[in-house]
């Protein structure tokens, strides 16, 4: 007798029921061959090395069994009809079992500790998925409770953010009014001044001019005098001749 192995990659959405159900048919198909099977191990599901069906995990399968080897082919026929089997492979690891009595027993102990194995892989793959669960729910409930703070947050920072914007404007308000009200301060002084100045530039040209005005005044008087006192010095100096004369001539 020969020993076969086959390894079977089942789709990873399929129930636990599932796979025994499909153990059953492989248990069934194996028998009408007239074949011996010898150990059953569910390995759980792995990552692909490459996608299948556009499955990147499976559920590994491994069936060991005893045949004459003519019954091979009608085996993967009936493993290519299954839906649920996306891969297969079929090896020789034994071309001559000579006790297959002793082989059976031994293939009986060795699927007992498979079985043990597989049991506490299965409920380590179910703590597992709790404690994804209970992260995932964890998380979610953060989430929530970290929108619920947002939303809370939200109105506050607007009113703080109004208050920052009213007080800003206030303030730049302020600073801009200030060179504003220098400016007008300076303008209205200025204008104030220039009047004030003016007045004193008048004051004092009109201070300057009445001393000129005065001098003109006095000026003018004096040659109107001179011009007065030019015909008197003349009538009297003829006179004075005329008396002259009258002198030398009773002389």
């Amino acid at each position: 007798m020969r020993e076969y192995e086959v390894t079977l990659i089942i789709q990873p959405e399929i129930s636990d029921e599932g796979v025994g159900a499909l153990q059953e048919r492989l248990d069934g198909v194996l028998k009408n061959a007239g074949t011996t099977r010898l150990i059953y191990d569910d390995l759980g599901k792995r990552r692909l090395a490459y996608e299948i069906q556009d499955f990147q995990k499976g559920r590994y399968v491994m069936l060991r069994f005893l045949d004459e080897g003519s019954n091979i082919k009608a085996l993967e026929r009936a493993f290519g009809l299954e839906d649920s089997i996306i891969r297969f492979l079929t090896v020789q690891v034994n071309d001559a079992v000579e006790d297959v009595a002793a082989r059976q027993a031994e293939a009986a102990e060795e699927e007992r500790i498979r079985a043990e194995r597989a049991a506490e892989r299965a409920a380590r793959e179910v703590e597992e998925t709790a404690r994804q669960q209970a992260e995932a729910a964890e998380a979610e409930k953060r989430a929530a409770a970290e929108a619920k703070a947002a939303a809370e947050a939200e109105p506050k920072e607007a009113a703080d953010a109004e208050s920052k914007g009213t007080a800003d404007a206030e303030s730049k308000s302020t600073a801009d009014a200030k060179p504003k009200k220098a400016a007008d301060a300076e303008s209205k002084s200025t204008a104030d001044a220039k009047p004030k100045k003016a007045a004193d530039t008048e004051s004092k040209s009109t201070a300057d001019a009445k001393p000129k005005k005065a001098a003109d005044a006095e000026s003018k008087e004096a040659d109107k005098d001179a011009e007065s006192a030019a015909p008197a010095a003349t009538k009297a100096k003829g006179k004075t001749a005329e008396a002259a004369s009258a002198e030398e001539v009773v002389q």
